[in-house]
């Protein structure tokens, strides 16, 4: 559950918003740059050195959330001078746990990165980077995944896959997903948020379970209605 707001000194950079995620599904948050949406966020990652939070970030089970938590960035964020593999591995070498070079030859083939396993990040192309950092948050294998716009870069074909892909990997995890995209949340989202500079509202989203037909009739109305809310025109 968050419930609060934050800013960056004197300058609000959330507005004071309250909600809770559902266990084991995928809620996406929608809505215009600059209103916090990235912040929201880093917040509940526990990585915003940069803003003050005035409120409570809290999980329903009472446990500490540190430790269940993977986050995707924006940006892919990988080490320039380790191989695609070893970054997907990044997290259990940081811990100081013995990595598992098997299971990151699986997810790296499962996002389509198998031919550029031992590849440095500089060689590959701007979706290709963003696919081993989908990799490294799917290795963390976490109860909980906050999802920054993971799909931005890719090709229209390779992010219907990847969106089937992680879809399907991140069953029955809690899900937070922040997009730009009306048809990328009418796909994936159990839960459709839309923020505001004023706070947050809830969009219906479509009665199917994810990942939902690209062209099916109630996803494309979910879409419409939503790039219509988005536009103001609704």
């Amino acid at each position: 559950m968050f419930d609060g707001a934050a800013s960056i000194g004197a300058t609000q950079v959330l507005p004071r918003i309250r909600f809770e995620l559902p266990a084991a599904e995928w809620t996406c948050l929608l809505g215009p740059s600059g209103v916090g949406k990235t912040t929201l966020l880093r917040l509940i990652a526990g990585v915003a050195d940069e803003a003050t939070l005035d409120g409570t970030i809290a999980a329903s089970d009472g446990a500490p959330l540190a430790g269940r938590i993977a986050m995707m960035a924006q940006d892919a964020l990988l080490l320039p001078w380790l191989s695609v593999a070893q970054n997907a591995m990044l997290g259990d070498r940081l811990r100081g746990a013995a990595p598992d070079p098997a299971r990151a030859d699986k997810v790296l083939a499962g996002v389509g990165l198998a031919a550029h396993a031992q590849k440095r990040p500089g060689a590959l192309s701007g979706g290709q980077r963003q696919r081993a950092a989908l990799a490294r948050t799917l290795m963390e294998d976490r109860p909980v995944v906050l999802l920054d716009e993971p799909f931005s870069a890719l090709d229209a074909r390779t992010r219907v896959q990847m969106q089937e892909l992680t879809a399907t990997r991140l069953r029955g995890c809690t899900v937070l997903m922040v997009t730009h995209d009306p048809a990328e949340a009418a796909r994936l989202g159990q839960r459709i948020l839309i923020l505001s500079e004023t706070g947050l509202a809830e969009h219906p989203a479509p009665p199917e379970a994810p990942p939902r037909a690209v062209d099916g009739a109630d996803t494309l109305a979910a879409q419409g209605a939503l790039l219509a809310r988005l536009r103001g025109a609704a």
